[in-house]
């Protein structure tokens, strides 16, 4: 087998997608480790590889994280109907609820826990420039941000509108009328403080508003006289990306506020955000987009792909600095890091992407927020399915005749198995995938690999444009799944299995007064870690052609109908069809140009008969 055959190999072979399984097991995380006191916070391990906690952090943003937390269980349960997750709902709701009688006053408290827990100590010393607040047997933490209300708010409306259940309903309608009771007493601020007031944030207030009649219409609270135009803060926001976190406040801001008071004002004003942030690689942001403004196939089809990423990433905060895998412009990266080498965070979506450096000592874990919250979010709305067939390459909304492609589910097979020769088998594991293409007719797939919850497979050949089932039989009984064929579908595979990131590519070296003298040149670097590109040196007498491997590209009308751009630059493209050796792998031979020399990190896409691949990465120095 050839090193590009097995490479693809390996990568189709590991279940990469974004699953229902890996939001379940953070789920379960959250309540074993996360929530010590009723709402988030973080645990602290004594070191890097133990699994002794000694203290917990990031106390004092637990109402906003609760919040969100709130948000994703009930997307969940509006989609699951999950007891479990009815369950966290109310585990949540209560949390809020805690923060919000703890203080006395109804004011919202940051966190509370225990006067005698093991870890008071050391959260009161984290929290001291907040205020340490005594409620035996309790100890609450103070100076209440914006921040933890927009969190709290966002939840609360998540959980009165998917979740059907009375008594979340009137639990929901309480706290958010305490709240929105003691802000408009105090300054119209979440502290009594003026520097905090909800006046200099106009589309923060108009959403606290709006959602306290929403869950209570009997609420009587209204407005202050005078309030700036709703676009006043955002217009500030969109100057710079310092402080990134308030662009994540803006999106659970206008998801609320749009879709309870869908004026221009509200829109324009959340389009200003939009429009600034919408290539900054985001799955949260995504997906609010998606409640906004309805479907669009290339944002719909990036949230997944950064979903798969995102599990790549350690669960963990070791330090970490990219400036040398990355192309850097001044102080930041010229594009958004790839997710995977993002600096760990308490949210990723919250945290500038073109960050080069951050993260600890591998001591803190995270809750995984920014998994649950957004995979929830893109299975409510369409994005994500439970079953869904996609390209084996990348997240894709179409497969292609012969092309390699992946179906995700449940119990779909009772262990793994994997072909171990070719031509590929149409029963493996005890399993058969039948196709039935838009003329009705039913076709044995070709199977590479099976699992419980992943088949990869080969579209048969002679597929028909159109509608199509995909129907797994595993003894008695049979899935279908739903999907949609065309005559292409190009996407790359890439070394991570997502379809994104550093490409799975081979390239040569070619003496330019000699064509048969060839030698290879690397494209990347793997080791335990990952993959990383290794930086192509492109000189004038030995020309550089990287072959890029992918699928459900051979059906081209012509040569001439297959472009290649390598960092915005188009390149000549010499060959795109079969590649040797594996079923139903393409590959595309690419020549690099000199005008590319120094372009560093450069994104890749390809455009067959006018359907644009993923983006795919090289280094080219």
């Amino acid at each position: 087998m050839t090193l590009a055959s097995l490479v693809i190999l390996c990568s189709i072979a590991l279940p990469a997608a974004a699953s229902e399984a890996d939001a379940l097991a953070i789920s379960a995380a959250i309540q074993a480790r996360h929530m010590p006191f009723g709402t988030i916070t973080d645990p602290v391990y004594s070191s890097a590889s133990s699994n002794q906690i000694v203290g917990y952090t990031r106390c004092g943003d637990s109402a906003l994280w609760t919040g969100a937390y709130l948000a994703a269980e009930s997307f969940r349960y509006k989609v699951t109907q999950s007891a479990d997750a009815l369950n966290n709902v109310k585990s949540a709701l209560a949390g809020l609820t805690l923060l919000s009688n703890v203080t006395g006053d109804n004011r919202l408290a940051r966190c509370t826990f225990p006067a005698d827990s093991p870890y008071a100590a050391g959260i009161e010393s984290e929290e001291a420039s907040n205020g340490i607040n005594q409620n035996p047997p309790l100890v609450w933490i103070g100076n209440t941000s914006r921040d933890q209300i927009v969190g709290a708010f966002f939840g609360l409306c998540a959980a009165f509108d998917l979740v059907d259940d009375a008594t979340v309903k009137s639990g929901v309608s309480d706290v958010a009328t305490r709240l929105i009771g003691y802000i408009s007493r105090h300054q119209w601020s979440p502290n009594d403080d003026p520097t905090s007031t909800f006046m200099l944030r106009p589309e923060e207030l108009q959403m606290l508003l709006q959602v306290a009649r929403h869950v209570n219409p009997a609420n009587t609270v209204s407005g202050p006289f005078f309030v700036l135009p709703v676009e006043t803060a955002v217009l500030v926001d969109v100057q710079s990306n310092s402080s990134y976190f308030k662009f994540n406040l803006d999106y659970m801001t206008f998801y609320n506020l749009v879709r309870l008071q869908n004026n221009g004002d509200n829109l324009g004003a959340y389009k200003t955000v939009r429009n600034d942030t919408a290539s900054h690689q985001n799955a949260f942001f995504d997906m609010v987009d998606r409640a906004l403004q309805g479907p669009n196939a290339a944002r719909d089809a990036e949230a997944p792909a950064l979903l798969d990423e995102w599990l790549q990433r350690p669960k963990r905060d070791p330090y970490v600095d990219v400036t040398s895998m990355v192309k850097v412009c001044g102080s930041e990266a010229c594009l958004p890091v790839p997710v995977p080498l993002r600096p760990p965070t308490d949210f990723l979506w919250q945290r500038d992407p073109f960050a080069l450096t951050g993260g600890g000592l591998g001591t803190i874990e995270g809750a995984g927020i920014d998994y649950i919250l957004p995979y929830w979010m893109a299975r409510y709305y369409g994005v994500i399915s439970s079953g869904a067939v996609q390209s084996a390459a990348a997240p894709s909304s179409t497969v292609a005749p012969d092309s390699l492609a992946s179906l995700y589910g449940a119990n779909l097979a009772a262990g793994i198995a994997q072909a171990a020769s070719q031509p590929l088998p149409t029963t493996l594991g005890g399993v058969t995938l039948t196709v039935t293409d838009a003329a009705g007719t039913p076709r044995p797939a070709p199977l590479v690999y099976v699992s419980p919850s992943q088949i990869n497979f080969e579209v048969p050949d002679g597929t028909v444009a159109g509608p199509a089932t995909f129907a797994v039989t595993n003894g008695s009984a049979t899935q279908t799944v739903t999907g949609t064929a065309q005559p292409v579908a190009p996407t790359l595979f890439s070394m991570n299995g997502t379809g994104s990131g550093v490409a799975a590519a081979t390239a040569v070296a070619v003496q330019a007064a000699n064509p048969q003298l060839q030698s290879p040149v690397p494209v990347f670097q793997c080791t335990n870690s990952g993959c990383v590109a290794v930086p192509i040196n492109l000189g004038v007498d030995t020309p550089i052609y990287v072959s890029f491997y992918g699928t459900g590209i051979r059906n081209r009308s012509s040569l001439a109908n297959v472009t290649v751009t390598i960092n915005g630059t188009s390149v000549p493209v010499t060959y795109a069809g079969p590649s040797p050796n594996y079923a139903g792998l393409d590959q595309v031979n690419a020549a690099l140009v000199l005008s590319l020399r120094g372009s560093g990190q450069s994104n890749v896409v390809l455009t067959v008969d006018g359907q644009t691949s993923n983006t795919v990465t090289i280094n080219i120095q």
